[in-house]
């Protein structure tokens, strides 16, 4: 396999807004509030689905430590109107700091709810989180053969037993990481380490860091940042999924 490291810094922090995020002024999708159960427990998530017949690449969405805020279910809304059948899964919805165990099930039933609907095609999975799902995508990555490829945000490598910097060597599908050089809570020297881990393994991976952005930067107050920064990098999520889903 291939090493791949791109590393790009983004200098254009300046707030024009660029796209819309409401759900009345996008068109081509439909979305829900659903329960995904797991282990005996119900699950309160948020799907989102074109709205035309047809077969589409499925996504699981871990939201970050701060719970579903509004942005991402606005995410996941903008997520579908590119073809996209996303699950935004309430992760949080009977403990703040679940297992890594029972994270681990969530996932897996997580795809079984996906995988069971007909506009979801299963060999087409992707997974993306944030914070704390950031982490839980390069945690799980390397573990659930299903996920056929992800997109990790401001995660955090070296947490946990195993963390993920201890399972580089396990990941074979391909990670797309996003990060901001003036995250404190997760240190962008940390990621740097983490990506030169993963490249002496010569594992399939791109990252691509922001200038001066802190941690949790795709969203501000609760709410999906509109400006040209928080555009790029959704639309980086997006051009990776579409090249690596098909």
């Amino acid at each position: 396999m291939n090493k791949k490291i791109f590393v790009l810094l983004v200098l254009a922090l300046f707030a024009f807004p660029v796209f819309v995020t409401a759900q009345d002024d996008m068109a081509g999708f439909v979305s829900e509030d659903v329960i995904v159960t797991s282990d005996s427990q119900d699950y309160e998530s948020y799907l989102a689905y074109p709205d035309e017949a047809g077969v589409y690449p499925g996504i699981v969405l871990i939201h970050s430590f701060n719970g579903m805020e509004q942005g991402y279910r606005d995410m996941t809304d903008q997520f579908a109107a590119e073809g996209f059948v996303v699950l935004a899964i309430g992760w949080q919805t009977f403990e703040r700091s679940p297992s890594d165990e029972v994270m681990q099930q969530l996932m897996l039933d997580s795809i079984d709810f996906l995988t069971a609907r007909d506009d979801v095609d299963a060999e087409r999975l992707g997974l993306t989180g944030f914070c704390a799902g950031g982490r839980y995508t390069m945690l799980f990555m390397p573990q659930i053969d299903a996920f056929a490829a992800g997109v990790a945000w401001y995660g955090f490598p070296n947490n946990g037993n195993p963390s993920p910097s201890d399972l580089v060597g396990e990941l074979d599908s391909p990670m797309l990481i996003i990060h901001g050089t003036d995250d404190n809570p997760s240190p962008i020297a940390d990621i740097y380490a983490y990506a030169t881990a993963l490249g002496d393994v010569d594992a399939d991976f791109e990252l691509k860091v922001y200038a001066n952005e802190p941690h949790g930067f795709m969203l501000s107050g609760g709410e999906l940042r509109t400006d040209d920064v928080a555009t790029d990098a959704f639309n980086e999520m997006l051009d990776y999924f579409t090249r690596k889903l098909g």
